[in-house]
């Protein structure tokens, strides 16, 4: 395929059965069972999403609850916790923001990023996204799956083929025949009633649909016509483009087992914190408030926070608010599985660290 435009590394991450996961990940009854979060089944509740097991059974998101039930009889049915998805988002985020600013999020669960330049000087996109999906596991305990290909098209088409926890890559040179043999169904942008559409026309894989010419298809499916026209032949020149200014910086760890000893705690607080004082100096960046987050092994979740009154992005700074934190929390005296520690009221792209004087008079 000959392209005409400078070649970017575009990646689609896409979380796995989002919803679903977090609560089998934080209640481990519900993990291998089908678990369809939303509306209650007995009224007209509506189905947010399920997890794979529940999917086996014909379920999906935006279903009726009543027809869910009906499909899988033995579905376990959870109302949803908004607050625990945003703060999953969150922190997928902050993996995302280590690697590239251009992040575009598409919802809670999924974004592309522009890796093309990015913040590990790392040539290989594809290594880039396995970092990420390995991190987000590290992390969060949480799979996620991710495509990489040269535009955004290609990336978002990526993501979906080999989930859940899949990566793949579609190169330039494999694009054409990719999309040729691709169904129809499969063509982020061709929804259900399109799909019927075009297999009323015989138009089932890429193949059929570059037949095509632009101005049949125009006719046939309006101005979105184009948009068939251009994506069957890999052609997606749409920037990556970033909805928000970074608000915080931080890094967090869920613990494989509950720790309860204080020198350790200490310790590795100690090199969290080393590694979030490098990896702002990296970016530029500077933060006024400093926040320490702590889950105790029953998964109570508290925050401490702490704002100076200047910014800073140096370990020593950092390192003395965190222990005064400390002194506000039970650790030490409670076993905890997830510690955190995050630097927010940025000042981005600043080199300068500014501080308070104090003058004598």
């Amino acid at each position: 395929m000959e392209l005409k435009f400078p070649i970017r590394k575009i990646i689609h991450v896409d979380m796995d059965a989002f919803y679903a996961s977090v609560e089998q990940r934080d209640n481990p009854t519900l993990r291998g069972k089908p678990v369809v979060v939303g509306g209650s089944p007995s009224g007209r509740g509506v189905v947010a999403t399920c997890s794979y097991e529940a999917r086996k059974y014909g379920v999906h998101s935006a279903m009726p609850a009543s027809q869910a039930i009906r499909l899988c009889p033995h579905a376990i049915f959870v109302k949803t916790r908004f607050e625990a998805y945003r703060e999953v988002s969150r922190q997928i985020r902050e993996i995302f923001f280590d690697y590239t600013d251009l992040v575009e999020p598409l919802s809670m669960d999924e974004a592309f990023l522009d890796v093309t330049q990015n913040h590990k000087d790392i040539p290989s996109a594809t290594l880039i996204a396995k970092y990420i999906k390995d991190r987000i596991f590290e992390e969060t305990q949480l799979t996620a799956s991710a495509g990489v290909a040269h535009n955004k098209f290609l990336a978002k088409v990526a993501s979906d083929i080999n989930k859940p926890n899949g990566l793949t890559l579609i190169t330039p040179e494999k694009a054409e025949d990719f999309l040729e043999e691709l169904d129809i169904k499969k063509f982020f942008g061709v929804g259900k009633a399109t799909q019927k559409k075009m297999h009323a026309v015989g138009i089932k894989t890429g193949a059929n649909l570059k037949q095509w010419s632009e101005i049949d298809l125009v006719k046939a499916f309006g101005k979105s016509g184009r948009f068939y026209y251009r994506i069957v032949r890999g052609i997606d020149h749409r920037e990556v483009k970033p909805h928000r200014i970074r608000k915080s910086y931080g890094k967090e760890r869920t613990f494989s087992e509950d720790i309860d000893s204080l020198e350790w705690i200490n310790n590795f607080l100690d090199e969290l914190t080393q590694t979030i004082a490098e990896g702002m100096k990296k970016i530029n960046a500077a933060g006024k408030t400093i926040t320490l987050k702590v889950r105790y092994k029953d998964f109570e979740t508290i925050t401490r926070s702490y704002s100076l009154s200047h910014y800073t992005n140096r370990y020593q700074d950092i390192m003395d608010v965190v222990r005064k934190l400390m002194a506000e929390t039970e650790v030490g005296n409670r076993p905890v599985r997830l510690l955190g520690i995050t630097l927010s009221n940025l000042n981005l792209n600043e080199n300068t660290v500014w501080e308070q004087l104090e003058l004598s008079f």
